[in-house]
């Protein structure tokens, strides 16, 4: 079976600065670990900075942080390998972050032709 990868895009739309409680980030770290377990983590990311963020925009203007207006916030990522996006929508589903508020956006990563 061909394997894709996909983005995962974690958000916030409660709290740029919100720290999950220690039981909740166990219960991220083991949600990550049982993709990890089925072979399915490609990268496991990063968490990304609200406060050392610049967003560049048309004609040289440049302002403090991401973007607000839309009041979420980007505040990590992963990569992981499925099927299918409906797999990906799948594991996704299982984050723990979802029952506490936050979203995932799901990306497939497009290769880039000739190259692996």
């Amino acid at each position: 079976m061909i394997m894709k990868e996909f983005v995962l895009i974690f958000r916030n739309s409660k709290d740029a600065h919100d720290h999950p409680s220690p039981a909740q980030l166990q219960e991220r770290m083991n949600w990550m670990a049982g993709v990890a377990a089925r072979n399915l983590l490609v990268d496991k990311g990063n968490r990304l900075s609200v406060t050392g963020a610049k967003t560049v925009k048309p004609n040289n203007l440049v302002t403090d942080g991401p973007y607000t207006e839309i009041e979420e916030f980007i505040t990590g990522y992963m990569l992981l390998k499925a099927a299918s996006i409906e797999d990906a929508v799948a594991i996704a589903q299982e984050n723990p972050m979802i029952k506490m508020g936050g979203n995932i956006e799901i990306r497939e990563v497009l290769a880039i032709p000739g190259k692996k």
